[in-house]
């Protein structure tokens, strides 16, 4: 597998051994270190070692939780894909607002409209009802 170049990357809150751990830690749930190993090697060459480091890492990092039985170690994701990929898109969101609001909206309506045109639509239903609930709100103050 050609490593991906970091612009490629530059994006992505996970490296790409991270994200393939925690993809198959999502798909499969609770699993030990050999668990992941075998599940991941098939594509890549890799070490039991690397991963249960990486599996160390991202439990240091909150984001994947440890469970000890006898005598063995149980790793799963301590969010779902779902609530991992909101918080990030929202830290992600916070970070670029604070350089230009007008930049990241651009770009993310660019975004959304490569990867799936009919969330546009989504997108504007959002907007007006958010609309409606900040004008609803105003009266209140």
């Amino acid at each position: 597998m050609a490593r991906k170049s970091r612009i490629e990357t530059y994006g992505s809150p996970l490296g790409p051994l991270e994200l393939e751990i925690m993809e198959f830690l999502w798909a499969s749930g609770a699993s030990s270190g050999r668990d992941v190993f075998s599940g991941i090697k098939a594509g890549r060459e890799i070490a039991l070692t690397t991963v249960l480091t990486v599996l160390e890492r991202l439990a240091n990092k909150g984001l994947v939780e440890k469970q000890k039985g006898a005598g063995l170690i149980a790793f799963s994701p301590a969010l779902s894909k779902e609530e991992f990929a909101r918080t990030v898109s929202r830290d992600v969101f916070k970070g670029i607002l604070g350089i230009s609001a007008s930049g990241l909206c651009a770009s993310f309506v660019d975004a959304l409209a490569a990867s799936d045109p009919e969330e546009l639509e989504r997108l504007s239903e959002l907007i007006e009802s958010k609309k409606k609930e900040l004008g609803s709100g105003e009266g209140k103050k």
